[in-house]
């Protein structure tokens, strides 16, 4: 490995991440409120840089990747449970397919009718960018987390042994708090780092008959973009998966008219601009408005 084969700006962010972290997480003794929202918010980047690990970054190695977001920050999300279900979302003609994209938030229109009443107004309020960041942490983890269970109880012994490898990696970040952060209270911090991330994927995917076309172009620069680390450009990511974070913008401006015409204009000019129009009022519905999703 050479100097120019290592992606220095994401070593450097990485660090800066671990190291807020670690602030975050001091902080708890003389500053509840601030200590949350710096652990929280190190919690968000920490897993957006997990998601530059899994797609081949800073290293070419994929083990050394690996070692480097390693720590369960997030609890929940075993880092190799999350590479193998975001490179099948990857698979672009699946996009927003409720059995196919495990990333969907839609479901089949039979399932849908299956639901209580009561339930049904639950997924309505999660459909909302106000219910995602509220109730989605708990609603999306809960899902996440029952559906490997029953998979595990169905003898899956590599989504077994990918939970084994997260609680390895939990076991750091307990040693870390004792004394420090009640894990309860961490807990607290991994919920606004869940809140923050549902603002990114709230509506990184719409429904649409080409699957070229269900992919969102936020042209954002402000920190929300830093957080995500440029996956508000999320065409341009699905494009070219293995371009690194900080050259995403400079390709996105150099063909802007091109990944325009590709996702069919689905175009947000800011985070403002989606707060505005998505807080309190759904962008789809909950059933899949064009199911069967259209592979073309």
């Amino acid at each position: 490995m050479t100097h120019k084969d290592i992606e220095w700006p994401t070593l450097a962010l990485l660090a800066a991440t671990y190291l807020l972290w670690g602030l975050g997480t001091w902080a708890w003794a003389f500053s509840p409120i601030l200590s949350l929202m710096l652990t929280g918010w190190a919690i968000a980047q920490f897993c957006s840089l997990q998601h530059e690990a899994l797609h081949g970054h800073p290293f070419r190695n994929a083990a050394l990747n690996e070692a480097l977001v390693f720590p369960a920050f997030a609890v929940f999300v075993p880092y190799r449970r999350f590479v193998t279900t975001h490179l099948q979302h990857h698979y672009d003609p699946a996009l927003t397919d409720p059995h196919d994209d495990p990333e969907s938030n839609f479901m089949e229109p039979t399932t849908w009718a299956s639901l209580s009443k009561p339930v049904q107004i639950l997924f309505r309020i999660n459909n909302t960018l106000l219910g995602r960041m509220l109730i989605g942490p708990v609603l999306g983890t809960f899902l996440w987390v029952r559906g490997d269970v029953l998979a595990i109880l169905g003898g899956d012994a590599k989504i077994a042994r990918d939970w084994g490898m997260n609680l390895l990696g939990l076991l750091p970040v307990l040693w870390w708090l004792q004394g420090l952060m009640p894990f309860v209270a961490y807990l607290g911090a991994v919920y606004l780092g869940f809140a923050l991330l549902k603002i990114r994927t709230y509506l990184e995917h719409r429904a649409h008959e080409a699957h070229r076309a269900r992919t969102v172009i936020i042209e954002d620069r402000g920190p929300l973009a830093l957080l995500f680390l440029n996956n508000n450009f999320h065409v341009v990511h699905h494009m070219h998966p293995a371009v690194p974070w900080y050259k995403i913008p400079a390709l996105y401006a150099a063909r802007k008219d091109h990944y325009q015409r590709r996702n069919d204009h689905y175009i947000y000019r800011s985070y403002l601009e989606v707060f505005r129009s998505h807080l309190t009022r759904a962008k789809d519905p909950v059933a899949h408005p064009h199911w069967p999703v259209k592979r073309d």
